[in-house]
């Protein structure tokens, strides 16, 4: 085999050593432009992970690097004033020069032809001559620009300024530090990577970075203003820059990453990670690993490209998933520095995700016990199960059993099925239990079995489930969502074809325009005129009041997922050319009408709610920017919380799903507005919730298909965290059952003695 690498950067030189070491025979050259001694950045930092992968494919590399590795375990965060630190985190760096030459020593003692201060030719040229070329040149990635038809590249910059530098001596721990400037705010990443050297980044929002005048600047001078901004946490020592220069961070994906079964892209050509969670070098050398094992254990090269990225590609993509959550994060540092101090160094210490409420108690768990004291939570007292209070009405913890469509319901009353559905989740310990989406007349149902409250029938059968909630399940709230399908109406149930329309028996739609949600699938509905917006406003009042007399704690107006009102409120589905469309403002309009005659019919110590889509996930559609203007409106006409969903307002969206990948939008809101949010969205485990609420990112966490799964879920959760306190009591017929069933043994018996032969 003839393999050429373009790009001497870490990744580039670590694969051409491996794909040496496993075959001498095989002919390595490495092209890098640059001279040996070139590099950006100062320190680099790898986990234990990548550095037990690098110990068992390369002993030799391991020891190497091993000898040169900088150790520490606190993070120090310092912020008005107070400078906190959290341990047990566990980080090893070493310079990127001294990385680099442990690499360049490796290759050249292996065979590997490194040919510094050379252009490589093109990866196309190269493929005619080798059989294997690896495409390692970086986030500029020539070679993915050049077959960018094939790659399918999207890059995307960010909104921060930043720059690599360095300072003349070592931190004692990964140092964050915030700066509020008069121009706004600064931040300051700091790590040792050797015993008198510290990598140092200075970041701050691209505005910040133009008001405070550093766009003007020559490098050096800019460089020395920032020393000075930071100059306590530098101990007055200047920065250096080297050839640094400000940018912006750009996220690098690809829709693929080989090319004609030889060409394939590695490290920063193929995908990026921002730096604040420490991830390119390490993804880099991970993605030479695997490339090095896939060529050595599959048939042929095409195979072993294909094997190759079927391997990394999910790692890569939940790396960047919580990359993408801690850049959002410092850029929007301004929305959380005015949390209290620990309550901020453990929002910026969870931040991606990645560390967690419960990971983190188990590295620190003095100071996690501080960070809960600070929020509240009583001894021995998780932060979900801490009350809530929302105008009359006191939760006793912070878990909602999220709205979940059943449509089993026959001419919209709910059923034996919906008092043992809805009354299992109270029995579970929730602290609100939300119904389905109730409908507020027959045209209004997404389905034939959708549930209503259009008449006092269905009035009576849900004051029935009240009772039982109430008696069989006292502290649990029940609230009801009340909503009208629009244009989404008229359909089949779910598990015989979502959104499909009805085989007979269809009902006329209504919405904001006459836009069918499927061009020529769905009916087109007939755009609503002053008499109809009217005729709606008023069914949605007579359900709150039948609604009222049901007894339900809470009522929450379903303003999310393309239904009537959201169909009002999105620029995709609303165009409008009266009062009622055009800017938001006017697409407001008429939801904020629906929700003022509700809340006139709705008692006044109880309540409201409002859920809302924060992005259509679609182009042109609604943005984070005016989920916020969206809350603030409604907010300012009394809506107690807002439940913020995102989504399923048009077919073609491009949901970017994840772990609790709707949260940051409450959190947004939250913090931007200073309104209670409840936080929905793959929220799956009681570490989540934890980490959310702890963290000042939501007020409560409303969770749809773990309580499916596990009807008990919060009383679970309790359990698994030895909480017997008042939050999450267990029904007295049930309380025998309030500890995990013991199990058999599966461990084998471990031997008394060790006998040695004398």
């Amino acid at each position: 085999m003839r393999a050429a690498v373009i790009g001497g950067g870490p990744g580039g030189l670590y694969a051409a050593a491996l794909l040496k070491r496993l075959d001498p025979a095989r002919e390595v050259t490495v092209w890098e432009r640059n001279a040996p001694d070139d590099t950006f950045g100062f320190g680099v930092v790898l986990s234990d992970e990548t550095l037990g992968g690098i110990e068992h494919a390369d002993p030799d590399v391991y020891r190497a690097l091993r000898r040169e590795f900088v150790r520490w375990d606190d993070i120090d965060i310092a912020h008005r004033g107070r400078l906190l630190t959290s341990g047990g985190h566990g980080f090893a760096a070493l310079g990127r020069r001294t990385l680099l030459k442990v690499l360049h020593d490796r290759c050249s003692g292996l065979g590997v032809r490194l040919r510094f201060r050379t252009e490589a030719p093109p990866a196309a040229e190269l493929a005619r001559t080798h059989d294997l070329v690896i495409a390692a040149d970086g986030v500029h990635s020539r070679t993915r620009a050049a077959h960018a038809d094939v790659f399918g590249p999207h890059l995307t910059p960010h909104r921060c300024r930043y720059i690599w530098l360095a300072a003349d001596f070592a931190f004692d721990a990964f140092r964050f530090e915030i700066a509020e400037t008069e121009h706004g705010v600064m931040q300051l990443h700091g790590y040792p990577y050797a015993p008198d050297a510290s990598t140092v980044i200075i970041e701050m929002h691209e505005d910040v970075w133009r008001a405070a005048g550093l766009d003007e600047l020559p490098t050096g001078e800019s460089v020395a203003r920032c020393a000075k901004i930071f100059s306590e946490a530098l101990r007055g020592r200047p920065l250096r820059s080297g050839t640094s220069s400000w940018t912006v961070f750009r996220t690098v994906v690809n829709r693929r990453w080989s090319h004609d079964g030889r060409i394939v892209l590695l490290g920063d050509a193929a995908h990026t990670a921002h730096f604040s969670i420490g991830s390119g070098t390490k993804l880099a050398v991970e993605d030479a690993l695997a490339l090095a094992a896939c060529v050595e254990e599959q048939p042929d090269l095409p195979a072993a490209l294909t094997a190759y990225e079927a391997e990394r590609r999910p790692v890569v993509e939940s790396v960047q998933r919580a990359a993408a959550a801690s850049l959002r994060w410092f850029e929007d540092t301004a929305r959380y520095v005015d949390q209290p101090p620990r309550q901020f160094a453990f929002n910026l210490l969870t931040r991606s995700r990645r560390v967690t409420h419960g990971n983190l108690r188990l590295r620190d768990r003095a100071f996690t016990d501080a960070v809960e004291r600070d929020f509240g939570c009583p001894p021995d007292t998780p932060p979900m199960f801490t009350p809530f209070r929302l105008r009359g009405l006191t939760l006793r913890n912070r878990v909602v059993v999220s709205p979940m469509d059943m449509y089993v319901a026959q001419d919209g009353v709910p059923g034996d099925f919906h008092l043992v559905h809805l009354g299992a989740r109270a029995l579970g310990g929730a602290g609100l239990v939300m119904t389905e989406m109730v409908c507020v007349s027959p045209e209004g149902r997404i389905t034939p079995g959708c549930t209503g409250l259009y008449t006092d029938g269905q009035a009576a059968a849900w004051r029935r489930i009240a009772e039982f909630v109430h008696t069989r399940a006292p502290g649990t709230a029940l609230g009801v969502q009340l909503g009208h399908s629009g244009r989404k109406g008229s359909t089949k149930l779910m598990w015989e074809g979502i959104d499909q329309p009805l085989d007979a028996g269809n009902w006329p739609l209504v919405a904001a325009s006459p836009l069918p949600y499927r061009s020529g699938v769905n009916q087109v509905p007939h755009a609503l005129d002053r008499a109809g917006m009217t005729a709606v406003r008023e069914q949605f009042a007579a359900a709150a009041r039948r609604a009222a007399e049901a007894d339900f704690d809470l009522l929450e107006l379903h303003c999310a997922h393309g239904y009537l009102l959201s169909g009002f409120l999105s620029p995709l589905t609303n165009h409008r050319t009266d009062a009622y469309g055009g800017d938001l403002a006017g697409r407001l309009r008429y939801p904020l009408e629906v929700f003022d005659a509700v809340r006139e019919a709705w008692p006044d110590d109880r309540p409201m709610t409002v859920r809302i889509s924060a992005t259509d996930w679609a182009a042109g559609g609604t943005t984070a920017d005016d989920a916020v203007e969206i809350a603030r409106a409604f907010a300012a006409r009394g809506a107690d919380a807002l439940d913020v969903s995102t989504g399923q307002v048009v077919p073609d969206e491009r949901p970017e799903y994840g772990r609790s990948y709707q949260a940051p939008y409450a959190d947004r809101i939250r913090n931007a507005l200073g309104v209670p949010v409840i936080a929905v969205g793959a929220i799956s485990s009681w570490d989540d919730v934890n980490s959310l609420i702890l963290a000042g990112r939501a007020d409560l966490c409303a969770l749809a298909r773990p309580h499916l799964y596990d009807p008990h879920w919060t009383l679970h959760a309790a359990a698994d965290q030895d909480y017997t306190g008042p939050a999450a009591p267990w029904p007295a017929p049930y309380r025998a059952g309030s500890r995990t069933p013991p199990t058999g043994r599966t461990d084998a018996p471990k031997p008394r003695l060790t006998l040695t032969r004398r």
